[in-house]
Order: C-alpha cells, then sequence, then structure tokens
C-alpha cells in the first residue's frame, strides 16, 4: 500500500489527470466559440457550418460548463491532493540543502588548511 501512496503523491499522475480533464473542457468551448464564429460570417461564406447548434448560447453553455468542471476539479482534486501531499510529504525545511552545506565546509577545512 505503501508503493501505491507513493505512486498516487509523488508522481505527476495528478497532475497529468487534471491537465487532461481541463483541456477537455476547454476543448469543448473552443470548438462551440468557433462554430459561432464561422455562423457570423456572410450566408454564402458559411452555408456548410450553420445550423441551430452554432449560436452564442451554446459557446456560453460551454463555457460555464468549463467555469464549473474547473471549480469542481479545483476544490475536489487539487485542493485535497495538495494536503495530502503536504501531509505524507512534507517540504524540505527552509535553508541550504546539506549537500551544500556539506560542500561548504569541506571548502572552509581546505580554506583553513592553505593558511596554515
Amino acid at each position: 500500500m505503501t508503493g501505491f501512496k507513493n505512486f498516487i503523491l509523488r508522481g505527476n499522475l495528478v497532475d497529468l489527470a487534471v491537465a487532461v480533464i481541463i483541456g477537455t473542457s476547454f476543448g469543448a468551448v473552443v470548438t462551440t466559440f468557433t462554430q459561432w464564429l464561422t455562423a457570423q460570417l456572410p450566408k454564402g461564406a458559411s452555408s456548410v457550418f450553420t445550423n441551430h447548434k452554432n449560436s452564442f448560447g451554446a459557446f456560453m453553455n460551454a463555457l460555464i460548463a468549463f467555469l464549473i468542471m474547473a471549480a469542481v476539479v479545483y476544490f475536489f482534486v487539487v485542493l485535497p491532493y495538495v494536503k495530502a501531499k503536504e501531509k505524507f510529504f512534507p517540504a524540505e525545511a527552509e535553508g541550504k540543502p546539506a549537500d551544500i552545506a556539506l560542500l561548504e565546509e569541506i571548502r572552509d577545512l581546505l580554506a583553513t588548511q592553505r593558511q596554515v
């Protein structure tokens, strides 16, 4: 079970899942906006693209659905994920990383040996 917890919380699995969900929802917004925009062309130029689905209302519906989906994903996926990640894998303490501090200590010791 620990391995699965590490897989879920340490990797980018949740980030990728959120990106796919948001990207798909935003794709619907772009598609309906493009359909609405092409419906605004003169009748001869847009006769291939026009139908009843190409209304401004369909675009607004897709936009509102995107905003609702983004809010749901943020509050029910992203926030719990961030809290769980902080609980199980706390961030390192402020300051210098241990390897940098060790290298500086070695540098200082070498500098004192040269002075002697």
